[in-house]
């Protein structure tokens, strides 16, 4: 089985538990083996995305509660902030305590000021976010997994180590799907697309 049908494979998987309600451990787990087959990002990154992740979500809950809604992507050291915050004052605060983890390079502030979004609103953006992936997977000029692919109030934002082509191509994509208002590009570029094998040194 080639690269790109195991990729659609993982789509498939990714969504089964959305759509049937069950075997979602089975599902998620050989999805995500499948996905980090093509992961750009070193295996030191990787670790590192996620203990960003927990940490910003843990100081984030600590300092707000329930006052904010935040939504934190981490990759390559670079974090995405987005949701809905009351006022500036929340919104800049928000970003210091984040910008203050360790080994946090950059952080992208995409934070709205208002109310939390609805339970509707979260599922609409998770279903277009979906369907982004799945035209990504389909496009043979898009490496599907090069990409992060976040979506709050119907605006996606694409994070990713790819070459300016390659972020072109798939923002180009990711606007014809169907939903999109916007596409945000996010991106680390590089000169050259770097080897997913690159990732075990």
């Amino acid at each position: 089985m080639n690269r790109r049908r195991l990729l659609s494979l993982a789509a498939v998987l990714v969504l089964l538990p959305a759509l049937q309600g069950c075997f979602p451990v089975v599902a998620g787990g050989i999805a995500a083996g499948v996905l980090a087959i093509d992961d750009r990002r070193t295996l030191a990154a990787q670790a590192e995305d996620k203990t960003i992740f927990a940490k910003a979500e843990t100081r984030i809950s600590e300092r707000f509660g329930d006052k904010v809604h935040v939504n934190v992507t981490s990759f390559n050291r670079r974090v995405l902030l987005t949701g809905e915050v009351p006022d500036e004052k929340a919104r800049a605060e928000v970003e210091r305590v984040v910008g203050g983890i360790e080994n946090v390079a950059v952080v992208v502030n995409e934070l709205q000021i208002g109310g939390a979004s609805s339970l509707t609103a979260r599922t609409n953006d998770a279903i277009i976010t979906s369907k982004v992936k799945g035209n990504f997977v389909d496009d043979p000029k898009v490496q599907a997994n090069a990409f992060k692919v976040v979506t709050e109030a119907s605006v996606v934002y694409l994070m990713g180590l790819v070459t300016r082509e390659e972020g072109d191509r798939a923002a180009t994509v990711a606007s014809r799907t169907s939903g999109v208002k916007q596409v945000v590009k996010v991106l680390e570029y590089v000169p050259v697309a770097p080897r997913a094998a690159d990732a075990k040194k």
